[in-house]
């Protein structure tokens, strides 16, 4: 029987993903089997897990899955000695409006699963008060247990004492302090984290984490708070519809971000994946059915895609007699040109007559839900689609047949409807689930 805990905090940066990471592999270092899973949206950071774990991570998500959905990808953590679910932005942090299941908060998750919560708590620039906000959390919401906190970028073994002093007054475990130590800071980009697959030194990183951690941290004591679980039995699988039989996926350092959780269900469904890579100007199998373009971060990489005659020709040609779809990057590449950061604008395929500039950044973050009007691969028109979108491109010109009406998390309709073009389709938003 598997033990769970969610890692959450008061805010987003305080250091969740690092503390998961150290966990995980320390744990694995004296022989535990550790499954990680991400609460939220994040599709960055499952691959930081797997890197830790050596165990494919996936995302939960109480706003776009139901707890069937939930209930299923949380099952492959039966074998596991220890689960750590690490949280998005703040504990009790979600949408104004509720979804499937939940607001996306990861307190959602906490409660729906019993799994007790270590709080990663950054006291800087406090004493007494971090306490204040620890025992505000604790108390926030009735069906959420707080496990402890494990205190992070301590100044020094005075403040720590203050910290403690005020913790243990208010009835709360302190499994840990970590004192500030930029050497195992993650780099970062305006997306979040830069991607596992990127960063070469990733596993020293980690071992370093896990060995600074280990130091600090008594890991005995957290693992003994977590709760003994056992998956609730699902019979149903994800509601996942593959794109085509064969799909031909780009995968690279300018398109990587889709959901774990998506592959496998389409590999699950029976569908075969092969994947190419546009920034080494190679073009989608010929023996595809269907193409499918995730987003990244093509506006890094912009001068090489469109310098790229044989990526771009090619996949004109496959759209010719094959559908074509594109998320969020994927989709601006889909499109006529992109405007980078410094305001130069490169030629992109085409398929589309979408124009996007990232030379006026503006963010666009959010759940989406969307109700196609069109088919696309996979779904049929009258869909509803949950998603998420992140990005911070500026919509310059969208000229085709809107794709779907796109609402936000508040019911509200937004501009970034997506786009059709015979058999090419785009979304801004990443798709996470069907409603069933």
């Amino acid at each position: 029987m598997a033990a769970g805990l969610v890692i959450s905090a008061p805010a987003s940066g305080v250091g969740k993903t690092t503390l998961t990471l150290a966990l995980a592999r320390a744990w694995r270092n004296h022989g535990l089997k550790v499954q990680c899973f991400k609460s939220g949206p994040d599709y960055i950071d499952p691959a930081f897990h797997a890197a830790a774990t050596g165990r494919a991570s996936v995302n939960v998500d109480s706003w776009a899955m139901d707890r069937a959905t939930i209930d299923h990808l949380v099952a492959r953590g039966t074998d596991a000695d220890i689960v750590l679910a690490e949280g998005s932005m703040g504990l009790f942090d979600g949408v104004a409006t509720r979804g499937v299941s939940g607001t996306g908060a990861s307190a959602d998750i906490a409660e729906m699963l019993g799994w007790p919560v270590v709080l990663v708590i950054d006291p800087s620039g406090q004493a007494q008060t971090a306490a204040a906000i620890a025992a505000g959390l604790r108390d926030y919401r009735a069906g959420v247990r707080l496990a402890g906190v494990v205190l992070n970028r301590v100044a020094s073994p005075r403040h720590e004492d203050l910290v403690r002093r005020a913790l243990n007054d208010a009835g709360i475990a302190v499994f840990g302090a970590l004192p500030r130590h930029a050497e195992i800071s993650l780099p970062k980009r305006h997306l979040g984290l830069v991607q596992a697959e990127e960063q070469a030194e990733i596993g020293k990183l980690i071992d370093e984490a896990a060995r600074f951690v280990a130091e600090h941290v008594d890991l005995d004591a957290v693992l003994g708070s977590a709760a003994s679980w056992s998956p609730q039995p699902s019979a149903n699988a994800l509601n996942v519809t593959p794109p085509g039989q064969r799909i031909a996926l780009a995968r690279d350092a300018a398109f990587s971000f889709v959901y774990p959780h998506m592959l496998e269900a389409w590999r699950a469904a029976g569908a075969e994946i092969s994947t190419f890579s546009p920034l080494a100007d190679e073009v989608p199998d010929a023996n595809a059915d269907v193409c499918w373009l995730p987003g990244g971060y093509p506006e890094l990489h912009a001068g090489k895609i469109a310098a790229n005659a044989r990526f771009r020709s090619g996949l004109r040609a496959f759209v010719e007699t094959r559908t074509v779809h594109g998320e969020c990057g994927g989709y601006m590449v889909m499109g006529n040109a992109l405007t980078d950061a410094d305001g130069v604008r490169h030629e992109m395929t085409g398929l589309l007559g979408l124009e996007t500039s990232f030379a006026k950044r503006r963010m666009h973050l959010g759940y989406r839900l969307a109700t196609l009007a069109a088919p696309m691969p996979g779904h049929q028109a009258g869909a509803r689609l949950r998603g998420h979108e992140f990005h911070y491109s500026t919509i310059l010109a969208q000229p085709d047949t809107p794709l779907a009406v796109v609402h936000d998390a508040t019911g509200a309709v937004i501009a970034e409807t997506g786009s059709q073009r015979g058999r090419a389709t785009g979304t801004f938003f990443h798709l996470i689930a069907e409603d069933r």
